[in-house]
């Protein structure tokens, strides 16, 4: 993997996990409603090979992400804490 997939997969978590704290219920609600709908992937090749080519393996990386972008805010208060 290179280093500018790497980067693009850590993003995309970081983002995810942004956007999840901003409207964790709503996105918890909706997600729930396309599993049962059967709606949640659908059946198109850019989506398998998206997840192929750049997820697979790298769950871990796309987690880090997720959680700093879950976290960001927390993170910052600490980090303006220790300095002080």
């Amino acid at each position: 993997m290179s280093l500018v997939s790497a980067v693009l997969v850590f993003v995309v978590g970081f983002v995810s996990g942004t956007v999840v704290r901003w409207v964790a219920g709503l996105a918890a609600v909706v997600a729930l409603a396309l599993v049962v709908l059967g709606l949640a992937t659908p059946e198109i090749g850019l989506v398998n090979e998206v997840v192929d080519r750049y997820y697979l393996g790298n769950e871990l990386l796309f987690i880090s992400g997720f959680l700093f972008g879950i976290d960001a805010e927390r993170t910052r208060e600490v980090v303006v804490e220790r300095r002080e």
